[in-house]
């Protein structure tokens, strides 16, 4: 079992930067995947990002175009996902999710095994 808390969400202009941060505890946070997923007002939950169990990959939402960074730090058991020039339809609720570390299918949501409360992020215009 592994549980997961994010926190950083917030209202920020167009334009502007947000960090998001998410605490693991449970079981061992270096075999898992951290992804981050997104999903706004009557619609789907659509990847963001995922940062690999040992660091060393990363992936993106085609929409995502250079704004976001995720990362990790294995010995605080957190991912991070640096957000900027934030657009108004980055407005959403972002989920923080754990995959295990074979499991290759990135931005799919349902492969994820793990999922945080969300964290509200609005982008004003």
């Amino acid at each position: 079992q592994v549980q997961l808390v994010e926190s950083g969400g917030g209202l920020v202009q167009a334009g502007g930067p947000l960090n998001l941060s998410c605490a693991a505890s449970g079981r061992a946070f270096s075999s898992y995947n951290m992804g981050w997923l997104r999903q706004a007002p009557g619609k789907e939950r659509h990847f963001v990002a995922q940062v690999d169990w040992s660091a060393s990959r990363s992936y993106y939402g085609d929409f995502v175009e250079g704004r976001f960074t995720v990362s990790r730090d294995n010995i605080k058991n957190t991912v991070y996902l640096q957000m900027n020039v934030l657009r108004p339809e980055d407005t959403a609720v972002y989920y923080c999710a754990a995959a295990p570390k074979y499991n290759r299918a990135y931005n799919v949501p349902g492969h994820y095994t793990y999922w945080g409360q969300g964290t509200q992020v609005t982008v004003s215009s």
